[in-house]
């Protein structure tokens, strides 16, 4: 009777010594490389303290050892709250209330998935959001839920203006959905044919190919600023004109039909 308890009370208590191991990056490729799933050592981590190295030579490090997105995203928002840790009365002010390391709070004003950016006040405010209809050859084509095309596609936005107008330098921010990062977004020049505004892209963003010497795809730097969300700054190069950044197609609402996304667009006046 008494080794049947002792043997009960061993595995009720085991998961709680082992969540108590602090894990690191070490730690999470040792278990990829184990070819433990994703969901397993997820759990893990929610279920253990860590010390992990966010900077951005830790994450790179991370992704070449074949840790995925997903996990990544799960260490840096596991190491958020530690990395504020908690907060004195002599040290509730931060110090420089312009950092911006990925533990950082976002800003007030960006509160869900979308693409903002700062007015001449300061504050944060959303893109105007524009339903975008892709065609190929003058005809609409449906796109896969990967958005997976092996051509070039003709992207159409109704009206010859895009309702926010601003003035470089510009700073956006990107808060994208989780498993995302800025790079699945594409920032398109629209010009403006009749009453509509058009651009050219590969495979509607998901594809990045230079073979088209009419692709209007625009090369752009981002930071990441907190978990699923990075600062874009466009400068006076970019020139004037009608742009966008281009949601990837599957993340786009299911409101719209499969030959159709959502374009977050803006004009530039200098």
């Amino acid at each position: 009777m008494r080794k049947a308890l002792c043997a009960v009370l061993f595995l009720v208590f085991c998961p709680f010594l082992v969540a108590q191991q602090a894990l690191n990056n070490d730690s999470i490729i040792r278990m990829v490389k184990a070819q433990l799933s994703d969901d397993v050592i997820v759990a893990t981590i929610n279920a253990s303290p860590g010390a992990y190295d966010t900077s951005a030579d830790g994450l790179i490090a991370l992704k070449k050892a074949g840790v995925s997105d997903k996990v990544i995203s799960v260490i840096v928002a596991k190491s958020a709250p530690a990395a504020s840790g908690p907060a004195s009365p002599d040290s509730a002010a931060p110090s420089n209330p312009d950092a911006s390391a990925p533990a950082a709070p976002l800003p007030p004003g960006v509160d869900n998935i979308g693409a903002y950016y700062k007015d001449s006040g300061g504050n944060w405010q959303p893109l105007p959001s524009e339903v975008v209809i892709f065609q190929s050859g003058g005809v609409v084509k449906h796109v896969a839920s990967a958005g997976l095309v092996k051509e070039d596609l003709n992207g159409l936005v109704g009206g010859m203006r895009s309702r926010l107008v601003v003035t470089t330098p510009v700073t956006f921010i990107l808060h994208v959905p989780q498993g995302r990062t800025a790079s699945d977004y594409e920032l398109v020049r629209l010009h403006v044919v009749a009453n509509n505004r058009q651009f050219q892209s590969v495979a509607g963003g998901l594809i990045h190919e230079s073979s088209s010497s009419l692709r209007d795809e625009i090369d752009f730097l981002s930071k990441q600023i907190g978990p699923s969300a990075y600062q874009i700054v466009l400068g006076s190069e970019i020139g004037e004109g009608e742009f966008g950044f281009l949601e990837p197609q599957d993340t786009a609402s299911s409101k719209t039909p499969p030959s159709s996304g959502q374009i977050f667009t803006f004009a530039i006046v200098n």
